[in-house]
């Protein structure tokens, strides 16, 4: 729901989750080219992985432990603007926090709840020792303003964390958030508005990534019932992999859909709106596709979006759990799109039926997506 909870956005790796865990706080917003008039996604990521590295186990190798900021910029139908993706990693030793409020530090890059600034130079030598990262320098300087929140309750509360029944947790501090300020990209200068940013920020943190991995989310919904793009709108989509004890169970979805400021939640953590999701991935040679359809007692959503893989990048996450030594196994690339298509269709449950309520139009959508194994399946 749509609910402001700066709290959960804090640093959280205590107890078990620093030695076997991860904090990837996730910003994604739009900018225009003062020289071009080009406008383009950008995205920044300030991620810690096991701050408090364990001895490892007899026969594996050590746990990787890090801070690592990612920035870049999605790709564009122009071929001569290819997508870029700028990696920097640094010590634990090197990082500084406070929880509350929110402050992040390692070097020049900073985070809190209202900015964000930092810069990234990865020169070609470092390139070649890491497949993970492109070349070049990105410098940003941004405020932020998050307007709507998607809060998923007791899923993420306290307890829920201290007993790791997900492998992921999520919030979405930030899943409508204007951006204002600057970015540099090798060179080239992009202003950013709060009006044109169709910015999202967001927070995931636990024991491992999720499994598969999908998320959608946009705040630029034009209406069709009212031909105008709207405002106090936004949508979000994330999965999760619950366990009970030890035993992982099927993968779930939650999905928020604040439209004109009245939320339409669908999570199995709301038993008693009777919420059922559906949904599948399918992919050809060129783009990912996905539908969803989201029923409660109340409400009916069905979503449909698709995004061409000439506009995604691959991101690359190690695992935070130590691997036998010699294995070299790698989880899947993160296949990462800003330039997101698709439909949402709401309808109200009503004594006489279902009553339409609008058709939306989204674009520049957020779209992540990491298969569960090396082969390309539907869920």
């Amino acid at each position: 729901m749509n609910h402001s909870d700066p709290n959960r956005n804090a640093y959280m790796l205590c107890g078990s989750l620093a030695k076997r865990g991860y904090l990837r706080w996730w910003h994604s917003f739009r900018g225009v080219s003062r020289e071009t008039g080009t406008a383009r996604s950008f995205f920044v990521e300030y991620l810690i992985l096991n701050p408090v590295p364990g001895k490892p186990k007899k026969g594996h190798k050590p746990a990787p432990s890090y801070v690592r900021v990612t920035a870049g910029s999605y790709p564009v139908e122009d071929p001569s603007l290819p997508g870029i993706r700028l990696c920097s990693y640094y010590p634990i030793s090197a990082a500084r926090y406070a929880r509350k409020p929110l402050f992040f530090q390692v070097e020049e890059n900073r985070l809190s709840e209202y900015r964000i600034s930092g810069f990234v130079d990865v020169t070609r030598q470092e390139v070649l020792q890491s497949q993970s990262s492109d070349a070049g320098v990105m410098e940003w300087d941004l405020e932020l303003n998050k307007s709507l929140s998607c809060h998923t309750g007791i899923i993420a509360s306290p307890l829920f964390c201290a007993l790791n029944a997900l492998d992921s947790f999520f919030h979405g501090e930030g899943i409508r958030t204007e951006y204002r300020g600057s970015v540099v990209l090798n060179g080239e200068n992009f202003d950013v508005s709060p009006e044109e940013s169709f910015g999202y920020a967001d927070k995931h943190w636990g024991s491992n990534y999720n499994s598969p991995w999908l998320q959608l989310s946009s705040c630029c919904l034009y209406s069709q019932r009212f031909g105008r793009l709207l405002k106090s709108s936004a949508l979000a989509v994330d999965g999760c992999c619950p366990r009970f004890l030890f035993f992982r169970l099927k993968p779930r979805l939650m999905l928020q859909l604040t439209y004109r400021g009245e939320d339409f939640c669908f999570s199995f953590a709301r038993p008693f709106t009777l919420s059922r999701l559906k949904w599948c991935t399918r992919e050809n040679r060129k783009r990912f596709s996905w539908q969803v359809k989201a029923q409660n007692i109340n409400s009916v959503v069905k979503l449909s979006m698709e995004c061409p893989k000439d506009a995604m990048l691959f991101l690359h996450y190690d695992n935070p759990g130590d691997a036998p030594a010699g294995t070299g196994k790698k989880l899947p690339p993160l296949w990462s799109g800003g330039e997101g298509l698709g439909t949402i269709d709401l309808y109200r449950i009503t004594a006489d039926g279902r009553e339409w309520v609008d058709t939306l139009t989204i674009r520049h959508a957020l779209c992540e997506f990491q298969r569960a194994d090396s082969s390309a399946k539907s869920k």
